[in-house]
């Protein structure tokens, strides 16, 4: 059985299941596929209070428990094997597959037969390369969740690099199609930071921010259709102004923490929800990067619609039934009555959706094949 590593931040984005879900994904969709999979985290600093205890939990709950290693900045374990282990192990791995470059240890980056650069960001991860700050140069090859980086339809840099895309893995039996409490009106939900932990960059000479200023353009849409739509938001108290000025315009907001604390909330909100809504951070839309979100595939996954903001997937993803794509609050209302016109259609096509497009299977095997690297 061909051993495959994958890095990712766990640990450090303790009290968030969502993230938590996205790297544990590509480990439980490799499993899937064959690999024998040892999932990697490495502390950059002091982790937060029970940072470890989430880690082991998480890992744990996700049946990795005993093939999984953390970390601590100053190389002690954690949880799982010490960094000597590590380096061993990662000589007998054939391939290392790096989400955000999160592992930098040479005693593994070094070891392994290949190294994967997993984009998540497109857009930030590019102006990061340019200002020398991305540690891609570590790499052998680079993909990216952008669908649409290095066409011409993206204005992103590609750096020269052969940006190569990917989708996100959902393992489909982690997420069931679950049955829809009723509830009048139909709750549209998602899980979100009002900020996120970046700062604005710069693309083609236009400075792109954070998803806040997405939200503040669509801030209508509780008027223009008939539902109910919920934020599970992480909102900075400095932000009141913004909190208090959703709320007065009919968004309902939900405490992150209760939403999706852990694995387990957060799947739980997901699939108690009607349907998605969501915006995007500024720099996949106005990049046009073609970004898709795996939060979104867990929606698609459960049976539930999606109606998100168009980041130019819309040119690479089959939607308008399941899954539809907005660009105006116009169009994000007509998106929402559509599928409140005919839900349980969508519900059945969200399904479909995730099938045929984001089983690990279907969203892994085109870089599999690209690598040249098999179970």
């Amino acid at each position: 059985m061909t051993l495959a590593v994958v890095a990712g931040a766990v640990a450090s984005k303790a009290g968030n299941g969502g993230a938590a879900w996205t790297r544990l994904s590509w480990a439980r969709a490799l499993e899937h596929l064959g690999f024998d999979v040892h999932l990697v985290e490495q502390l950059r600093g002091e982790p937060a209070a029970g940072a470890e205890q989430w880690f082991a939990e998480a890992v744990t709950a996700a049946g990795l428990g005993a093939r999984s290693t953390l970390l601590r900045a100053d190389g002690t374990t954690a949880w799982g094997l010490t960094a000597a282990e590590l380096g061993d192990l990662a000589a007998g791995a054939a391939v290392l597959f790096n989400i955000s470059g999160h592992l930098t240890l040479p005693e593994v980056c070094g070891r392994v037969g290949a190294t994967v650069f997993v984009d998540l960001d497109p857009g930030y991860t590019q102006v990061w390369d340019a200002e020398g700050t991305a540690p891609l140069a570590l790499h052998d090859h680079w993909f990216t969740v952008g669908q649409l980086l290095g066409t011409a339809a993206c204005p992103v840099p590609d750096g020269g690099r052969r940006w190569c895309s990917v989708r996100q893995p959902v393992v489909l039996e982690d997420w069931p199609v679950a049955p829809v409490a009723p509830t009048e009106p139909a709750r549209f939900t998602t899980v979100s930071a009002w900020r996120g932990p970046y700062g604005p960059v710069e693309v083609g000479g236009r400075p792109l921010g954070p998803k806040a200023h997405e939200f503040r353009r669509f801030i209508d849409l509780p008027r223009l259709a008939a539902a109910t739509f919920e934020l599970a938001l992480e909102i900075d108290e400095a932000d009141g102004k913004d909190r208090d000025a959703l709320e007065e315009h009919g968004w309902r907001l939900a405490d992150p923490a209760e939403a999706a604390w852990d694995t387990a909330r957060f799947r739980r909100y997901v699939q108690e929800s009607a349907a998605e809504f969501s915006v995007a951070q500024g720099v996949y839309v106005h990049g046009r990067t073609g970004w898709f979100s795996d939060r979104t595939t867990r929606y698609l996954a459960s049976g539930r619609p999606a109606v998100v903001q168009d980041t130019g997937f819309s040119q690479t993803l089959p939607c308008g039934a399941g899954l539809l794509a907005f660009d105006s609050p116009r169009g994000a209302a007509a998106a929402v009555e559509a599928v409140l016109a005919d839900y349980d259609c969508h519900a059945r096509i969200a399904r479909a959706l995730a099938e045929e497009l984001f089983s690990p299977v279907r969203a892994l095997s085109p870089m599999l094949e690209e690598i040249d690297v098999a179970p």
